[in-house]
């Protein structure tokens, strides 16, 4: 049965505008028909119906991509392991997502659509087993990691430093999953804020949100000693391949920390392209990084940091939202370009990036993983 990416594209346009009631059909009719399988997910299911929703939409909108479907896939297949997913649970997750397709898209739907989900769901999870597989042999599931050092650097932000029990290896701009011994089995995304270190610590700058569980726990209530668990590191934004492009990077409060990682691999290739870090937040005060990026600026000749506040008439320095300030310098058409914050922020700033003459192959984006 061979791949048929327009019908499942079109068909998933109709379901998109109802995406939080066919989240929350899927999941109870696959725990309705395999109660057994609600013990894998944590006890509240809004955060795990959007990030459902989110890969879903990822997917469906890649698979006329195959390389870029089959690393996000295989990424995705090696980070379920720390579930406890099998490979026997991928037909009852299977049935339960024809079902809401099939309810959801019933106006436009045909054996023909059928047909194609079918194939596009056989082909996905085949990557995610395999990727899994062949991963159970080289990798824990999970690490667990101690907490060697824990800075409040604002009421609401902490910059938080583990050393994993086994080496977890990374790329510079990749992120990792968290759980707290305070919540079990509710895993949420942090970027990391550092480069490989031969000491195997990691380094994540964490954003205590309204009513978000673990980033509460992390920056509030974790001190050194404690210990946490990390799922394998996934994300696609790494350092540019060696060559002389000048890099900008455009960072949004605690979107940060994967741009520092890469700027610290950069530095440590012993390459040196000028490096514009434009470095935003609300009020001087929220900008708990920046004595060390001044340390890095000191000692890295290449690399320009520049302050951005967006909330304070008074500030004495850049002021305004960052996606109006990329404008106000030369053309970064040339540039390697990193974009990272908050959502409305990194479209913006692509946005404006493109419209300015920068080629969308150049831009490299994600988005702060705040915990709703």
């Amino acid at each position: 049965m061979s791949l048929n990416p327009r019908l499942v594209k079109e068909s998933f346009s109709v379901i998109e505008p109802v995406a939080g009631k066919a989240a929350a059909y899927f999941y109870g009719r696959l725990f309705a028909e395999n109660p057994h399988l609600r013990c894998l997910f944590p006890p509240g299911m809004d955060a795990q119906r959007d990030r459902l929703f989110s890969a879903l939409t990822r997917i469906v909108w890649s698979l006329d991509s195959p390389d870029s479907l089959a690393s996000f896939l295989g990424q995705l297949g090696r980070d379920h392991r720390k579930y406890g997913v099998l490979a026997e649970h991928y037909g009852a997750i299977g049935r339960a997502l024809l079902a809401t397709v099939r309810r959801f898209a019933a106006d436009v739907w045909t054996d023909e659509i059928e047909a194609a989900w079918v194939a596009a769901y056989n082909a996905a999870a085949e990557l995610m087993m395999r990727a899994a597989q062949e991963d159970a042999g080289v990798s824990p599931a999970w690490w667990v990691a101690e907490v060697v050092d824990h800075e409040r650097r604002t009421p609401d932000i902490a910059v938080v430093t583990v050393r994993p029990t086994q080496r977890l290896p990374f790329t510079a701009g990749q992120y990792v999953t968290v759980q707290t011994a305070r919540w079990p089995r509710v895993w949420r995304p942090f970027s990391i804020a550092n480069a490989p270190r031969a000491d195997n610590t990691l380094r994540l700058h964490v954003r205590s949100v309204p009513g978000g569980w673990v980033s509460t726990t992390l920056a509030r209530d974790t001190r050194i000693g404690d210990a946490i668990m990390l799922g394998p590191p996934m994300g696609t934004m790494a350092p540019p391949e060696a060559g002389c492009r000048d890099v900008l990077c455009v960072a949004g409060g605690t979107g940060l920390a994967p741009l520092k990682a890469i700027i610290e691999q950069i530095i440590a290739s012993g390459r040196r392209p000028g490096i514009h870090l434009l470095y935003g937040a609300r009020t001087a005060d929220e900008l708990y990084d920046l004595p060390d990026l001044v340390r890095m600026e000191s000692a890295f000749p290449w690399l320009r940091v520049v302050p951005v506040v967006s909330g304070d008439s008074s500030y004495d320095g850049m002021r305004g939202r960052l996606p109006e300030v990329t404008q106000r310098f030369h053309s970064w058409a040339e540039h390697e370009v990193y974009v990272c914050g908050p959502a409305a922020m990194v479209s913006e700033t692509v946005r404006r990036l493109q419209e300015d003459g920068v080629p969308p192959a150049r831009i490299h984006r994600d988005v702060v993983h705040d915990e709703r």
